[in-house]
């Protein structure tokens, strides 16, 4: 590594050396061992909980195919007829579950009900963390959603608006989650770490997606669609008691932490934090480069969200798998963007750490090839017609290349501002909420009677926001602290 020093340029604008994450002559503490470390615990643990986050939130996507009433969604928005039947017969398909009689347009509201609810709390709860921490407002948000998740076949049976009113609340719940644990990396996350720390923690979403979709249609298959809901319902309480007992705000309340760890983190981020009582809220909203994280981010989450909850649908109405196969082909994509989220913290850390490059060069790079590549898959996975094995490869292929952009955008907020990351990841997850709100439905209007000309309209508008945003980023995105992060701002780089 090198020195806290050399190769510092005193130019503030400079971004070609904003790799260096100290003052000039702070001298750097020996890092830390990672085995049984408390901040590599802190990561495994938030992994669990944003794999039951994302659990709780997409098991709906599997379990609506077999809440509905097939004659409802054939005659309102019916099965394409383009693809032969891909299935091979199996064993009949349970079914006990209670059927409903909701169209095409009632289930896109479902699916964005949530996203309702979420974008609430997004700058409230990254505002709370930052002034009480982050670790009883993730925890209690989680543990909301798993217990709203417990009462959704109850509100199933009540109604339509009932349902649509507790997904809302579960997304409340979950609106927190993001922005407390941004906060908690701030105080936990050494610079040169932080690409691994994140995608770590992070990479949990991407596994309860992987485990929630196929473990969903099983349960659906086998069993009914409402001990899908009461499943991962209690892991999710499960997981709340676990965070409780383990985790803490930051390394100085932590009670098993080592000194030399304690050290090695507070001194790395020594001269990183503004000890600012008020929010510096005007610079923040003038910010350029906090903005340019809110375009990829919007941009990313446009297609995200449109394949995480109408995924199963474009499996079963298009390529005509059936439910069973449905939750296994579902999840593979995200299985491809797990790993890829784990493998590019380390490779982005390693670039920044032994091979010197700038923080904004390794942050344009990954977003660059984690939204123009799933951008360009995309779009040809809705020009291979009915050839299911390339489709879902193009698929999965889209989608394992966006998890690069876990150490690009999404982590940048760390970059530019980290003792206001858990708010402006706030700000910026609102604005990237909206496409979980309107993409669904915007979507299922697309697509009415499920051609495989109508999906290629829906890949084709999610590919071109996702190259807008990475354009938008690459151009005004920034790698170093902001003047206006910080009470007394020396010039440092991170």
């Amino acid at each position: 590594m090198r020195s806290p020093v050399h190769g510092l340029a005193p130019n503030d604008g400079d971004e070609g050396t904003d790799s260096t994450p100290l003052l000039q002559g702070s001298p750097r503490a020996e890092a830390a061992p990672v085995c049984c470390s408390a901040r590599y615990n802190l990561a495994l643990l938030a992994f669990f909980g944003f794999f039951v986050v994302y659990a709780l939130r997409v098991n709906l996507s599997v379990a609506l195919v077999d809440m509905v009433d097939s004659n409802t969604t054939l005659a309102e928005n019916s099965t394409s007829s383009e693809c032969p039947e891909h299935s091979v017969p199996i064993k009949v398909h349970n079914q006990t579950g209670k059927r409903y009689q909701w169209d095409a347009e009632t289930q896109g509201w479902i699916l964005g009900s949530f996203f309702y609810g979420y974008i609430i709390t997004q700058i409230p709860g990254g505002y709370i963390a930052s002034k009480v921490g982050g670790k009883l407002l993730l925890g209690f948000g989680i543990l909301g959603t798993a217990v709203f998740t417990l009462f959704t076949p109850l509100a199933a049976d009540l109604g339509v608006g009932f349902l649509i009113a507790v997904r809302t609340l579960e997304g409340l719940g979950e609106g927190v989650t993001f922005p407390a644990m941004h906060a908690m990396w701030s105080s936990w996350a050494p610079p040169l770490e932080r690409s691994k720390l994140l995608s770590i923690s992070y990479a949990g979403a991407q596994l309860g997606t992987v485990i929630s979709l196929p473990l969903s249609g099983i349960i659906c298959f086998y069993m009914d669609w409402v001990y899908v809901f009461y499943f991962f319902g209690i892991v999710g309480i499960f997981w709340f008691i676990l965070w409780i007992w383990l985790v803490s705000d930051t390394p100085e309340t932590h009670m098993t932490i080592s000194h030399a760890e304690k050290e090695y983190i507070l001194s790395s981020l020594r001269n990183q934090l503004s000890s600012q009582k008020s929010v510096p809220w005007i610079p923040m909203l003038k910010s350029l480069p906090l903005w340019a994280i809110v375009v990829a981010h919007f941009s990313y989450n446009w297609t995200f969200y449109t394949l995480l909850t109408l995924l199963p649908t474009y499996m079963k109405e298009i390529l005509r798998f059936n439910v069973q196969e449905n939750g296994f082909l579902s999840a593979l994509p995200y299985f491809g963007s797990w790993l890829c989220m784990i493998l590019s913290g380390q490779a982005a850390d390693h670039l920044r750490a032994k091979w010197n490059f700038s923080t904004i060069c390794v942050r344009r790079v990954f977003s660059l090839v984690g939204m123009i590549g799933p951008a360009v898959f995309l779009v040809a996975a809705g020009f291979i017609g009915c050839d299911y094995s390339l489709a879902v490869v193009f698929l999965t292929v889209s989608t394992t290349l966006g998890g690069f952009g876990s150490s690009g955008f999404s982590i940048n907020h760390l970059d530019i501002a980290p003792s206001y990351a858990g708010i402006l990841l706030g700000i910026t997850n609102t604005f990237a909420t909206i496409p979980g709100m309107v993409g669904p439905v915007i979507a299922k209007s697309l697509t009415p009677n499920n051609t495989i000309r109508e999906w290629q309209t829906v890949f084709c508008i999610a590919a071109a926001i996702n190259v807008f945003g990475a354009v938008f980023f690459t151009l005004f995105g920034k790698g170093e602290v902001q003047k206006w992060a910080l009470s007394d701002y020396h010039g440092h780089r991170n």
